[in-house]
């Protein structure tokens, strides 16, 4: 049984990664706006708060924490023209500067685990250049690279790696896939004709945390139905 911190996993992947770990038995502990411990098994340990804005509940994490989950993320495909400075910067914020925050209040305890692995999230636009996606991929991209320094910095005793999906069916990207007919068009962009489902990428999280990827680190793990790599 291992101890991880999850922010913002109520729902889409971060929900279903809770899921995956409540049923194998470990604690997880869980911060986002929307926590409640009302409506989650007694594994879950919920604490409600805006990662960005609020103080790091430090007294809520255990002693020893074995992984962290920064899952928060944004969408917003907008012309670079019509965007500002100030909305890179709001993107940046939340993908990378909310990532730095958690992970800096979660070092001591991270330090404490035998096996301790952190994972974030970045996106297939960062490989693949797509129009309208300057902010997310900005962002990401950024992620990316502090996903590679770290890992370094940290080795042997802490894993860093992130996972890269593809378009994914949350409510997250409710607006992308408002209607069958768009989420057939676009099921049809990836080689395997098909968007992904939460428990696609939470899967493929819940194997970066665990003792199976315990030789993976630095690493970027594309969870895009083929996207970033194949022309079919």
């Amino acid at each position: 049984m291992a101890n991880y911190l999850v922010i913002g996993g109520t729902s889409g992947i971060s929900a279903a990664l809770v899921d995956l770990l409540v049923k194998e038995q470990h604690e997880v502990f869980l911060i986002s706006r929307s926590a409640t411990s009302a409506t989650l098994p007694p594994q879950v340990k919920a604490f409600g708060a805006d990662i960005l804005t609020d103080p790091f509940p430090e007294d809520f994490l255990p002693d020893v924490l074995d992984g962290l989950v920064y899952s928060p993320g944004s969408i917003t495909l907008k012309s670079f023209k019509s965007l500002r400075v100030e909305d890179f910067l709001d993107d940046y914020e939340v993908n990378v500067a909310g990532a730095v925050k958690t992970l800096q209040n979660s070092l001591p305890a991270l330090k404490k685990s035998e096996n301790a692995s952190v994972v974030f999230f970045s996106t297939v636009a960062v490989g693949v250049g797509m129009p309208y996606h300057s902010l997310v991929s900005s962002s990401k991209g950024a992620l990316e690279g502090l996903v590679r320094a770290l890992a370094a910095e940290f080795a042997p005793t802490i894993r860093v790696n992130a996972v890269a999906p593809s378009l994914t069916d949350t409510p997250l990207a409710q607006k992308i896939l408002s209607t069958d007919e768009k989420k057939a068009q676009l099921s049809e962009k990836h080689p395997l004709k098909r968007i992904g489902t939460p428990d696609d990428v939470a899967h493929a999280v819940k194997f970066l945390l665990g003792a199976e990827s315990c030789w993976i680190t630095g690493q970027v793990l594309s969870v895009d139905g083929g996207l970033s790599t194949l022309r079919i």
